[in-house]
């Protein structure tokens, strides 16, 4: 299924310029994890992203935005891009400064145009009623100025994502409270019993004009800066871009707009999703044997081995024996082993692994 012709006012920019350092050794700074394929699907995460959304919204009106040093591999693993469609940031200054960026080319080439805002390397398990929620959201941003933030129904007290409060209506859209960033566990936990939380899983939607009134109210500098309309979708667009962007302030969009805006509502959605920030979350994403291992690429053994995260070269055959919890991770010339429960330390065992290198 393809986007039909009444979808011509409806656009996607898919977020595609982290590193994900918490998936090393496999994602690395030149070759990050969107671009693999993390799950054993054949299909690289950017890629079911792109094909998932292409089901909505045209293949020519979905952005990418990235970082400059990875635009050959999205044309390689997108064929259907063409090098305009990518927002190539020449500095990472976090979601605002890009979000501002495509809405201003959006607005250029159709005022009238609604945006999904979507990261590149999110699972979503269900995505006919992804489809559905996000085709809700732009019939409501199309009638009204509001911005919507798709909110997922939380399963546990995580303390690893951002929590959105809304207020108890008897609509499907809800209006937003309040936003708090990662909380403590206890919080967490008052936040699943109260029953209005939500997990901020970074997807939203708006039409570009409503988002654009929000930053010229909420970040004016940065408006100020990246306002220039005759620029967008011509040849000026990549040198205005190289000279302007990098003196955008470095905030994401939840902190500068989305925690001020007083028009802000939720989409309580149930599709099935997965941040798959770390290796423990795709832990949790992939299929396991009857001791709780789960393996991707490898040809394992298990031997007295309870709840491992496996992942090597295709076809290489691991033996493991006596281990519990752990994460092992092979490829090419670095093995990781390391305990689930510490993975959130990856970050700085990359770092480490740099200086063994003299990098």
């Amino acid at each position: 299924m393809k986007a039909t012709s009444n979808t011509n006012n409806y656009f996607a920019v898919i977020m595609a310029g982290g590193i994900g350092s918490r998936f090393w050794p496999i994602s690395t700074e030149d070759y990050p994890k969107q671009f693999h394929d993390m799950l054993g699907t054949g299909q690289s995460l950017i890629q079911k992203t792109f094909s998932r959304i292409q089901n909505l919204i045209p293949s020519e009106n979905i952005l990418i935005a990235t970082n400059a040093r990875y635009e050959t591999l999205i044309l390689e693993q997108i064929p259907e891009i063409k090098k305009a469609q990518l927002l190539l940031e020449p500095a990472m200054r976090n979601t605002a400064p890009c979000i501002l960026y495509a809405a201003l080319k959006i607005y250029q080439q159709n005022p009238e145009g609604v945006m999904l805002i979507a990261p590149s390397d999110h699972w979503i398990e269900n995505e006919t009623a992804f489809l559905t929620s996000i085709q809700t959201a732009f019939t409501a941003c199309s009638e009204r100025e509001i911005l919507m933030t798709l909110g997922i129904q939380p399963t546990s007290p995580n303390t690893g994502y951002g929590y959105i409060q809304y207020e108890n209506a008897n609509s499907s859209i809800k209006k937003v409270k309040n936003f708090t960033e990662k909380p403590n566990l206890q919080k967490a936990k008052e936040f699943i019993l109260n029953g209005d939380y939500l997990w901020n899983a970074g997807i939203f939607v708006w039409s570009a004009q409503s988002i654009l009134n929000a930053f010229a109210r909420y970040l004016p500098e940065m408006f100020a800066l990246l306002n220039e309309a005759e620029v967008y979708n011509t040849e000026k667009e990549g040198e205005f871009i190289q000279k302007q962007y990098p003196a955008c302030e470095n905030i994401s969009i939840d902190f500068g707009i989305m925690e001020h805006a007083k028009n802000v509502y939720t989409l309580p959605v149930d599709f099935g999703w997965n941040d798959l920030g770390t290796w423990g979350s795709l832990y949790h994403k992939l299929s396991k044997d009857t001791q709780e291992n789960a393996v991707v690429g490898s040809r394992a053994i298990f031997r007295d081995a309870t709840g491992n995260m496996v992942r090597t070269q295709k076809g290489k055959k691991i033996i493991i024996q006596g281990l519990q919890n752990f994460i092992v991770v092979e490829k090419e010339d670095t093995i990781l082993i390391c305990p689930r429960e510490d993975e959130q330390d990856i970050k700085n065992i990359a770092a480490a692994a740099k200086s063994i290198d003299g990098e």
